[in-house]
C-alpha cells in the first residue's frame, strides 16, 4: 500500500492524514515496526489507531496506560476463582498431584489482557498503547520483549509467540521522557495542531452539512483561541463539538449573537480559569477577526 493509497483509505473514514503521518504509517505497515506518535493532547493521535483499524478492516485492541499499570492489567493474569473451583472439584473426586496442576495452569485458565490478546488473534489487529507516558517507567520494560520479538513469556506456560503480528501504535502527550530502549524499537511521528486548510478539511469531512463560510470562521476562531494563554488548549474534538453546538443553535455567523457565541465556548474551554479569561468581549474580538 502506497502513501497515497493509505491517505485515501483514511479519508474514507473521515480522517485527514498529513503526508508525514501517512509516510510514517506506511513504513510501520510495510516494515512491521511499532509507531510512536507524540504531540499535545487533542491533536488526533488516538483517532489515528481507530481510523487505521477501520480502514484495514481489522480489530482494534486498546491498552489505556495509567500510573501503577502492571503486567496483570496489561498482559495476563490467572483466573484464580476458576482455579480454586477446579482444585476443589479435583479434591472431591480424589484427583491430586501434577495432573491437577498442569490443568489449572493451562491456557484455559489464563485471562488475556490487551497485550496478550493482540498477539493471539487470527488476523493482525491494531494494538493501541494509549498515553504510554502516563505509565511508570518500570512498565516500559514489560513492553520491550513484545515490541522487539512479538512474544510474551508466561512462566507456567513458556513463551507465547504471536499468531499474527499486530500493528502497534503508541501515543504520548510528552508528560515525561520515554526510555531510549523503547524509542529504538519504534518509528516516530510528531502530530501538531493542523493548519487552517487541514483542520477545515477535517471539519467539512466530519460535518458535511455545515456551510463552508461558517466552517472557515470556526477554524479561524479556534486557531486564534489556541494562541491565548490557556490552561487547556482546545483540540480537534473540541472544534467538532463547537461546530455541532453552533449548528444546533442555528448560528450562521459567529458575529450574529455575542451571548450565544460565548455560551458555546463551553465546548472549547474546559477550566474555570480559561472561561473567566475569555470574556464575551474577548470572544467577540476573536470572532471579528475570524469573520
Amino acid at each position: 500500500m502506497t502513501m497515497t493509497d493509505l491517505q485515501t483509505a483514511l479519508a474514507e473514514q473521515n480522517y485527514v492524514a498529513s503526508d508525514d503521518l501517512a509516510v510514517a504509517l506506511q513504513l510501520a505497515l510495510s516494515l512491521g515496526r511499532p509507531l510512536l506518535l507524540e504531540g499535545a493532547a487533542g491533536v488526533g493521535k488516538t483517532e489515528v489507531a481507530r481510523t487505521l483499524a477501520a480502514s484495514q478492516n481489522t480489530k482494534l485492541i486498546r491498552l489505556q496506560c495509567y500510573e501503577g499499570l502492571d503486567a496483570a492489567q496489561a498482559i495476563y493474569e490467572w483466573n484464580y476463582q476458576r482455579q480454586l473451583l477446579a482444585i476443589r472439584a479435583a479434591s472431591e473426586s480424589g484427583e491430586t498431584g501434577a495432573a491437577v496442576e498442569a490443568r489449572i495452569f493451562s491456557r484455559e485458565y489464563l485471562l488475556e489482557r490487551p497485550l496478550l490478546q493482540a498477539i493471539t488473534q487470527d488476523a493482525p489487529p491494531v494494538l493501541l498503547i494509549d498515553e504510554i507516558d502516563r505509565a511508570d517507567e518500570e512498565f516500559e520494560a514489560f513492553l520491550l520483549e513484545m515490541l522487539a520479538e512479538f512474544q510474551i513469556t508466561v512462566p507456567e506456560l513458556g513463551t507465547i509467540e504471536a499468531t499474527s503480528k499486530p500493528i502497534v501504535i503508541l501515543t504520548s502527550n510528552g508528560t515525561r521522557d520515554l526510555s531510549d530502549a523503547l524509542r529504538r524499537r519504534c518509528l516516530f511521528a510528531y502530530l501538531d495542531y493542523p493548519d487552517h486548510q487541514t483542520e477545515l478539511a477535517i471539519l467539512m469531512a466530519r460535518c458535511a452539512e455545515i456551510e463552508e463560510r461558517l466552517a472557515s470562521q470556526i477554524i479561524s476562531f479556534v486557531q486564534t483561541l489556541r494562541k491565548e494563554d490557556l490552561e487547556k488548549t482546545p483540540g480537534i474534538a473540541e472544534t467538532l463539538d463547537f461546530a455541532a453546538a453552533l449548528m444546533g443553535l442555528g448560528v450562521a455567523d459567529l458575529t450574529d449573537d455575542p451571548a450565544v457565541l460565548h455560551n458555546t465556548l463551553a465546548t472549547l474551554l474546559k477550566t474555570q480559569n480559561d472561561r473567566a479569561q475569555i470574556t464575551t468581549e474577548v470572544s467577540q474580538r476573536i470572532a471579528g477577526k475570524a469573520a
